[in-house]
């Protein structure tokens, strides 16, 4: 999805959002075959087809017919704004959730703020031929040189995202092992920066990390 402005006069702007079918099957595919691949039983498209009707119908139409290729997978949809009230109140309904930038935007954030930050939340960009992996959500936001200074960042996003980055390199048995270090050291509370409400520093966790790689 991408979105173009037009300024036609001082004061009115038109916006357009661009949905094509090729993209749309693609990111639906990657969704479904991400789903398939890691044991994941449900797909959720989020979308706001009841609004932008030929732009999301478009998205969605192409997330069905991707869907019956996979009939394992259980496959439903729901409106953005509803997506959002749903993740506060019941996050645990949601297993993979494919939708258009603007809303998977919106839908990051609000799961990070669920789990605990931005400085936990994980992410990637997967093109057909690349891949970059970093801080999932407003990474505009966080890990100013104030706090690296302080060194106070908290480095669990990008400790996962490098885990996400060693398994789309095929190194599955190292992601799980970084991983498991990481929720283990969360987990026992003792080693925790600020934001998580402990007082240790971004070397430190990176130590206990360390410390606890199996």
């Amino acid at each position: 999805m991408r979105g173009l402005s037009m300024r036609l006069f001082l004061v009115s702007l038109r916006v357009f959002m661009v949905i094509t079918k090729f993209c749309s099957e693609r990111i639906a595919k990657y969704a479904f075959e991400y789903a398939y691949l890691n044991n994941r039983k449900k797909v959720t498209a989020v979308h706001k087809a009841n609004i932008m009707k030929l732009a999301d119908g478009l998205f969605l139409e192409s997330c069905r017919e991707v869907a019956k290729k996979y009939p394992g997978i259980t496959y439903n949809e729901i409106i953005v704004d509803n997506c959002c009230m749903q993740l506060v109140a019941k996050p645990e309904q949601f297993d993979v959730m494919v939708t258009p930038n603007l809303y998977g935007n919106l839908v990051a954030n609000t799961a990070a703020g669920i789990a605990g930050g931005t400085g936990v939340m994980p992410g990637g960009n997967v093109g057909a031929d690349h891949a970059v992996f970093e801080q999932g959500a407003s990474a505009g936001n966080v890990g100013k040189d104030k706090i690296v200074r302080e060194n106070k960042a908290n480095p669990v996003a990008l400790l996962l995202s490098s885990a996400m980055m060693l398994r789309h390199l095929q190194f599955p048995s190292f992601a799980d092992r970084l991983e498991t270090a990481v929720k283990r050291v969360i987990s026992e509370g003792n080693c925790r920066t600020k934001d998580l409400g402990g007082q240790s520093t971004t070397q430190q966790v990176v130590d206990a990390v360390i410390a606890n790689l199996e």
